[in-house]
């Protein structure tokens, strides 16, 4: 495993980053993490009701936590009451010490901001998450899917109230390339490292998804956004990436994490897995660097299916409640 720091701060993560969106995060998944030499691990309050954080706090027993990254965020709703959702000053620190107790920890590594929160100003979110940081409770912030001017607004509270802001984390892939127009230029002049989200295109970049087949218990199969990334004239792009990876001596998997990794901002790639073996083969994406032959090859076979325009967004900025 390799280490890289986080923007420009002193925080050292693994370039591989393990997260429990969709699958949780068994404890055989854990530790062949561990065992791979993962020390990031991120993980929300709203993910399945904190299912996924109390999946962490009972596979991390044991674990000396001064080895681990912790990262956790808010933003999404986690009742059904008017406060139980956003960015404010209530549920922000409420849905930390409810992270804290399913984590089994007394303070988490990064705290992020899922995304921006329209209907609460910023400097009231940096003034709690200011005592936050002052209680020991959280060592950094970050922030996920917020656009460029949203992140200077975050800079500009951030230093206000002395809060430690050191990382966003947008979606970036082989196919989704948006961040780097805006966003990645403008958290590197801030200061910002980027951990990249989805980096396999919640796996059509692993090619499982041949000829528009939904595998039995794959992530498409379910409700999850996946399915308007398998159209076949894409899929067929995708299929013809093996031969890349094969020439470089990687899976397709480890050829989609080791890509996001060449930008130079980006501080780990965070991926989920169902398998310890697959824990196992995405950690060895670590250190491997891809020369430009190969980067021309991936850039060709994509075309026009990768997505540029720093308009777009992944997902809308929904509104909480």
């Amino acid at each position: 495993m390799e280490y890289r720091r986080v923007g420009a701060s002193g925080l050292a993560v693994s370039e591989i980053a393990y997260g429990n969106w969709l699958t949780h995060g068994s404890s055989g998944c854990v530790a062949a993490a561990l065992d791979a030499g993962v020390t990031t691990f991120h993980t929300a309050a709203a993910w399945d009701g904190g299912a996924a954080e109390a999946a962490f706090g009972a596979a991390f027993a044991g674990v000396r936590r001064d080895d681990l990254v912790l990262c956790t965020g808010v933003f999404w709703p986690e009742g059904p009451g008017p406060n139980d959702a956003g960015l404010s000053r209530k549920h922000v620190i409420a849905s930390l010490e409810g992270s804290l107790r399913r984590l089994r920890t007394d303070h988490v590594d990064v705290y992020q901001l899922l995304r921006f929160d329209y209907r609460t100003p910023v400097a009231e979110t940096f003034l709690a998450l200011s005592d936050l940081v002052r209680q020991g409770k959280v060592r950094y912030v970050g922030t996920s899917e917020w656009t460029a001017e949203q992140l200077l607004q975050a800079h500009e509270a951030a230093t206000r109230y002395a809060v430690p802001l050191i990382a966003n984390q947008p979606h970036y892939s082989m196919l989704w390339r948006v961040p780097e127009a805006q966003v990645m230029p403008v958290g590197a002049r801030i200061g910002l490292g980027q951990f990249a989200s989805m980096p396999l295109a919640q796996g059509v970049l692993t090619g499982k998804y041949r000829d528009g087949r939904i595998p039995a218990g794959s992530r498409a199969a379910g409700p999850p956004p996946t399915r308007p990334l398998l159209l076949p004239e894409l899929l067929e792009r995708v299929a013809l990436l093996r031969g890349v990876a094969d020439d470089a001596g990687l899976t397709m998997a480890q050829l989609a994490l080791a890509w996001t990794l060449q930008h130079e901002t980006v501080a780990s790639a965070v991926t989920g897995a169902s398998t310890p073996e697959q824990v196992t083969e995405n950690a060895k994406a670590a250190g491997v660097r891809l020369d430009l032959d190969v980067l021309t090859r991936i850039d060709q076979l994509l075309g026009s299916f990768v997505q540029t325009d720093p308009r777009l967004v992944w997902s809308p900025p929904a509104q909480p409640g």
